[in-house]
């Protein structure tokens, strides 16, 4: 098998997902765009070049739709002989979209491929491609469908972490997330988004509230109470776990991941592609895995995915210097680091969706992009990415530098 590599990667700023938010007036398939010119114009990319460009799209609806890595690449200007493809696995899209590429060349079917993810969530909404998941009770009923924020509330009832906990973390990612950007830390990747006179759109992430303290947090209610109480998922919670006696409703907006439009890609490619084009690793692909988990936790998919890796790939939790893992809601890391004891200075250095937001198919590219710079940052040598799937999944991958 090939050694599948990164030579680069970039990500888009984050726009708040709503029709006031910056990148409102931007189409999915521009913001793609924007993140395939910066990977060609970095690298010198000869685009006839490039066996294949995936992205990850949750929402592949609409202007979102019709494969939209390719459409991405007319309005690029790619060469024409650059195919694309479109996959989803709801939130670990991006990533997955990285692990597919990095398996391409492993195979040696490939020599370099562009993966990544595209999401605008204030022009395509969350859920507009529908789905049986959802929709159809008969599917519904024996995966014991909730809400995800519900679902969230019911890992922390289960787990015992409490409003105070949740709150805490909260208010640590924003802390996070604004330290990076007053470092410079991700200027190196984040590419500032234009209009096509050449005016600045936006170059920064405008979900963050650094600002945010216990007691702002405190004054807001709980999102999902009334869904969970009067919708009756409380008690579809409680029929999986009957060992709780009543969920906890402790996420709200302010300790859940924000709803942002954005794009991510990752240059990835064999030894012999980089070397043709005179292009240097910055890391390996070590190895990736997904699985299926209790889809009535729905969320904890990252802790059993782990396992799965570090087993299939004959590494311990000693050998990773750094993960990161999307911060769908709190709980889902407060769980994730209280099942294998991490150190919380070692995960999420940077802060998180929370602070920064989940434009749903692009986080999984962008989280990997933020570890890997972390540890060039911090000169470690590797790092382990994931992310909570719905319906129950989870998806991880391991890169070190080279």
């Amino acid at each position: 098998m090939t050694d599948a590599f990164i030579y680069d990667h970039v990500r888009t700023p984050r726009g708040r997902g709503k029709r006031d938010g910056s990148l409102h007036e931007v189409p999915a398939v521009r913001l793609g765009a924007k993140v395939l010119e910066a990977l060609r114009e970095r690298n010198g990319l000869p685009t006839a070049e490039v066996d294949d460009i995936i992205f990850g799209c949750v929402d592949p609806v609409g202007e979102a739709g019709s494969v939209i890595p390719k459409a991405s690449a007319f309005e690029a200007g790619y060469d024409f002989a650059a195919p694309g493809m479109q996959i989803s696995r709801f939130c670990a899209s991006g990533l997955d979209a990285v692990n597919l590429a990095a398996a391409k060349v492993a195979a040696g079917a490939d020599d370099l491929v562009i993966a990544g993810g595209v999401e605008s969530m204030s022009r395509v909404g969350m859920g507009m491609s529908g789905g049986a998941w959802i929709m159809d009770p008969s599917v519904g009923i024996p995966a014991y469908f909730m809400p995800q924020g519900v679902s969230a509330d019911l890992i922390a009832t289960k787990y015992g972490f409490t409003r105070d906990d949740v709150d805490a973390y909260a208010v640590e990612s924003q802390k996070r997330a604004a330290a990076a950007w007053s470092e410079g830390r991700f200027a190196r990747s984040v590419v500032p988004v234009r209009d096509q006179n050449g005016l600045l759109i936006l170059d920064r992430d405008e979900h963050m509230r650094p600002g945010t303290d216990m007691q702002s947090l405190g004054s807001l209610n709980a999102s999902f109470a009334m869904m969970g109480e009067m919708g009756g998922y409380d008690a579809v919670a409680i029929q999986a776990h009957p060992e709780v006696e009543a969920v906890e409703h402790v996420h709200h907006a302010g300790n859940s991941s924000g709803i942002v439009d954005g794009a991510a890609a990752v240059l990835v490619g064999s030894k012999a592609g980089g070397e043709a084009l005179g292009l240097k690793p910055r890391a390996r692909i070590r190895a990736f895995a997904s699985i299926g988990s209790d889809p009535a936790l729905m969320l904890t998919g990252p802790v059993d995915v782990t396992e799965k890796l570090l087993k299939r790939s004959r590494m311990s939790l000693s050998d990773i210097d750094l993960f990161e893992l999307n911060e769908a809601f709190a709980a889902v890391v407060l769980r994730y680091m209280q099942a294998f004891e991490i150190d919380p200075a070692a995960i999420n250095v940077n802060g998180g969706a929370i602070a920064m937001g989940h434009p749903l198919g692009a986080t999984g590219a962008m989280i990997l992009g933020t570890v890997l710079d972390e540890l060039e940052r911090q000169d470690r040598q590797t790092a382990l990415v994931t992310l909570c799937i719905g319906a129950g999944m989870g998806t991880a991958t391991i890169i070190e530098r080279v």
